[in-house]
């Protein structure tokens, strides 16, 4: 079930920063007390080898996140300690050293539950008993949260699958158009590029010069 136009929930989960210090984040929290954006992004473990790739792209986009007002948060299901073992181990190792935002340490799964992201499944045998079937870790998914703590996009990857850090830079330049203007933002919309008014007119106007 989609989150998109709801409030993010309202939990608060353990982290880890950079620096080694033991954190409690709530999300819904970080975008209304600071009235800042918030990109949550999901990420199967530490450890693994898709998963460094983004952390580094993700920290590689910092500035730009930053220059919109948004804070950048990492999540998993592993604990703080390996947290930050991941944080001390060097990028040609593997390792994520050098990423500067701190990750969410769900281990009990409180979260990545509610919002209905983790790989696991149950059923029953023959003789009634309930089996486990599934990784028991997250999929790739990303939640954009406003100001006022509303989801305004979620996506979930399937694990293989890496994610484009630049169009989340995007999407966030698109709702924050929204947010100013009024105005919707068409196919491929990007900064600087002509958007338009919620009536037909209006897209018949951006259609016939696009």
């Amino acid at each position: 079930m989609s989150l998109v136009g709801k409030k993010f929930p309202n939990v608060t989960i353990d982290a880890m920063s950079e620096m080694g210090d033991d954190l409690r984040i709530n999300i819904l929290e970080e975008a209304t007390s600071n009235q800042q954006k918030v990109i949550l992004f999901w990420y199967p473990k530490d450890f693994t080898f898709v998963c460094p790739t983004e952390l580094h792209a993700f920290q590689d986009a910092l500035g730009e996140f930053a220059k919109r007002n948004t804070k950048v948060i990492g999540a998993s299901c592993d604990t703080n300690e390996v947290h930050f073992a991941w944080l001390n181990t060097a990028k040609d190792k593997g390792g994520i050293e050098g990423v500067t935002y701190p990750l969410l340490a769900d281990t009990h799964r409180q979260l990545a539950n509610i919002l209905g992201i983790v790989d696991q499944d149950f059923e029953y045998n023959e003789d009634g008993e309930e089996t486990f079937t599934g990784s028991n870790v997250t999929y790739r998914a990303t939640y954009l949260i406003d100001e006022t703590g509303k989801i305004f996009h979620e996506s979930v990857n399937d694990m293989p699958l890496g994610r484009n850090v630049k169009e989340y830079l995007r999407l966030i330049d698109a709702y924050t158009h929204v947010q100013k203007h009024g105005e919707v933002c068409p196919a491929n919309w990007e900064e600087g590029k002509d958007a338009m008014k919620a009536d037909r007119t209006s897209t018949a106007e951006y259609l016939a010069k696009n």
